[in-house]
């Protein structure tokens, strides 16, 4: 049966990784961002592996753009199979100075346009084999005082927000599903990731290895949650 990954947030490093890896085990893959000519680089960069690939243009801060850009897969590259949610947003750095629309954007990326891409692709990965919804999160989502005073520090008290919201949809998600044998897992990543926009020289995290804990949850479908880091 042929098999599509919707890869939401493409870029260099996790995505990247997530995209060769599970292309390489035969998934169609699907590419999905704002920036058309890095989706073309990347779905060429597949194609030369011998992955199929495609590019899907789309705003993931926008969720009621979900069900085109799934009609849009579907119709290019079959019913999706399992979706990788790895957009994330940078918006209400300082949530004391943030405008509602800045929490509202850097929540839309996180949990509701992830619902909205489910709530679409629902019909295709219940009548999938092996369907899964596969998320990317960070450690700063983490209910602890001392990861808090380092988003503040970091100014990203937005991206923490939203981290910790999307990490309680995982769970949410993953229960109501299992009963439509559809699985949920989810990887944080405590640390900078090699490859990325925020790798300065000194990121550790190799995107492959990540990649790998992916695709050992989605085919062992038991733990909803790994870390890596």
């Amino acid at each position: 049966m042929a098999k599509t990954i919707l890869v939401c947030g493409f870029g260099p490093g996790i995505s990247t990784a997530v995209a060769e890896r599970f292309g390489a085990e035969g998934f169609a893959v699907a590419l999905v961002a704002r920036n058309a000519e890095r989706l073309d680089a990347g779905a060429k960069a597949l194609a030369a592996k011998g992955i199929r690939a495609a590019a899907f243009p789309a705003d993931l801060g926008d969720p009621g753009a979900a069900p085109a850009l799934v009609a849009r897969v579907r119709e290019s590259l079959g019913p999706v199979t399992v979706v990788h949610w790895n957009a994330y947003a940078t918006a209400a750095s300082d949530l004391l100075g943030a405008g509602a629309d800045a929490v509202r954007g850097a929540l839309d990326v996180a949990v509701t346009s992830l619902l909205a891409t489910v709530q679409a692709a629902l019909p295709d990965l219940r009548a999938a084999e092996s369907p899964a919804i596969l998320v990317t999160n960070g450690g700063l989502g983490r209910i602890d005082p001392r990861v808090d005073a380092m988003a503040i520090t970091m100014n990203a008290m937005g991206l923490a927000l939203a981290n910790a919201a999307k990490d309680k949809l995982v769970g949410l998600l993953s229960e109501r599903l299992k009963g439509d044998g559809i699985y949920v897992g989810q990887v944080t990543v405590l640390g900078l990731v090699k490859g990325t926009v925020f790798d300065r020289g000194n990121a550790k995290l190799e995107p492959a290895a990540i990649a790998e804990r992916f695709f050992t949850l989605y085919r062992e479908r038991g733990d909803v949650r790994a870390d890596v880091g």
